[in-house]
């Protein structure tokens, strides 16, 4: 794309530098190059994501930190939840612990579970009213956890679930079956379309019975609980003032359950990875549902085994969503939490957030990254495009989605409470981990000689599933108040 690389950048740097001059309602910030402030930074970011975000540091540090005399120090601590651990081991001042960051990243529950500990900053008076204007409420609303007005939570990078598909191998069981990107729109389209594929697939070899292979999986199984059961009018954790009243409505679960786990038995769904991308990569799904920001990690390849490889290409769909369900998508993306220390500390750490969050420089970690930015400017595709950044065809697709996705339904994300990410972690594994160990009994069954209607019938019966919703019932209500 052809354009004048430095404008952009010139641009930039007017814009943050009229935006930072109102940073904070304290007329002397404590810094300058003559005192200068260093601030450290705790991130989950792997991979192209932490490239991008470095680069922006160094940015940072070389132009609006050099002139006010604050060093931005950023370190990636592996996976969330090893983010999480290292920051509650430094919260809890374990031995052999780091001294607690600046700024750490971080989902809600964590967030609360720190600042019922006293370790985080409120933000609201650090910020004018023009400031949190700019940035789209549902995301800022996130670290309100008493209601009041708070903001103990500063949103710097958003992601949508997006149907991420295989579209290569995708092509020729489309073409053999007439089915479509649309038969995708729906959660009962997507296990319709399923069924068809391990059909398809099963029926090529048509002397081995029950080989068909599975179509999807899914990343994360709290958000499909979460944002399915909103779909369907209701609402698992309902929190206030950090209490959770339980609303696991057996109607709706049993919706949930027959729209995975029951697919799942019958071969159409599968997990084996890590993460369903690897099972993209291994042959054993062509399609899943992920954060946008996990499209640096599509495959380009799938390698079967040594003798079973080929190129493949990506195709970014909106998630299904229930046929006659309410718009409700996932708020995700971890924010920046800011811990409590001195005055000076915490408005450096204000000044980089909100260069961060500038268009400008959130645009450039979105399209590096497949996160979204966190204000009205900039999450457009239309702002997106005219950044004069490269914008890869695959990258676009991306983003135009999960803009839609953002701009098209109701956010959520569940307020924070006490104990919320175990709780969380319930939904997580509970309904998956049966799943999984079900589906391999039923596949050593038939191996034994069983038919699958013999090997799969304790599984799909209604006793199967109460006593499964009872357990889970139980282990949530503990939870409550």
């Amino acid at each position: 794309m052809a354009h004048n690389k430095f404008l952009p950048r010139v641009l930039a740097a007017a814009a943050a530098m009229m935006l930072l001059a109102g940073c904070s309602s304290k007329a002397d910030p404590g810094f300058s190059p003559a005192n200068p402030v260093n601030i450290t930074i705790w991130t989950y970011y792997n991979g192209e994501q932490l490239e991008a975000f470095n680069a922006l540091v160094d940015e940072f540090n070389s132009t609006i930190g050099k002139e006010q005399g604050i060093t931005v120090e950023s370190s990636s601590h592996g996976s969330v939840t090893d983010l999480e651990n290292n920051v509650l081991a430094s919260a809890e001042g374990k031995v052999g612990a780091e001294a607690m960051p600046n700024i750490f990243s971080a989902y809600a529950d964590t967030a609360y579970a720190l600042d019922e500990m006293g370790q985080i900053a409120d933000l609201s008076d650090y910020l004018s009213e023009e400031d949190r204007a700019a940035f789209i409420e549902d995301y800022l609303s996130e670290g309100d956890f008493s209601g009041s007005g708070s903001i103990k939570i500063f949103p710097v990078a958003k992601s949508a679930e997006l149907l991420f598909l295989n579209e290569t191998d995708w092509e020729p069981f489309a073409a053999a079956t007439g089915a479509t990107y649309d038969d995708l729109a729906t959660i009962e389209g997507l296990v319709s379309v399923a069924e068809r594929y391990y059909e398809w697939t099963d029926a090529q070899t048509p002397d081995i019975p029950n080989d068909g292979r599975a179509f999807f999986g899914r990343d994360a199984m709290a958000n499909y609980m979460l944002i399915g059961a909103k779909q369907l009018g209701c609402t698992i954790f309902d929190a206030q003032d950090g209490s959770m009243t339980l609303n696991f409505d057996h109607d709706t679960v049993r919706t949930l359950w027959d729209n995975y786990y029951v697919p799942f038995i019958k071969g159409y769904f599968s997990a084996s990875g890590r993460f369903r991308s690897d099972d993209v990569k291994t042959g054993n799904i062509i399609a899943y549902v992920g954060s946008s920001s996990s499209a640096t990690f599509f495959p380009t390849q799938v390698i079967a085994d040594d003798m079973d490889s080929h190129d493949i290409t990506r195709k970014a769909l909106e998630s299904p969503k229930f046929a006659n369900g309410e718009d409700y998508a996932v708020q995700q993306g971890a924010g920046m939490v800011v811990t409590k220390a001195s005055d000076a500390e915490i408005q450096a750490s204000l000044v980089f957030l909100k260069w961060f969050t500038s268009p400008e420089h959130n645009i450039t970690f979105s399209v590096d990254s497949g996160y979204l930015p966190v204000t009205h400017e900039g999450n457009s595709i239309d702002a997106i495009r005219a950044s004069g950044l490269a914008l890869s065809d695959e990258m676009d697709e991306v983003l135009s989605a999960a803009v839609d996705t953002v701009n098209e339904n109701h956010l959520y994300t569940p307020r924070a409470f006490s104990g919320g990410t175990n709780a969380r972690a319930i939904l997580e594994y509970s309904m998956s981990d049966k799943a999984s160990a079900d589906r391999t009994a039923v596949k050593e069954a038939m191996a034994q000689g069983q038919s699958f209607e013999e090997a799969s019938a304790q599984f799909l019966s209604d006793e199967c599933f109460e006593a499964w919703y009872q357990d889970t019932l139980a282990s949530l209500e503990a939870f409550q108040g």
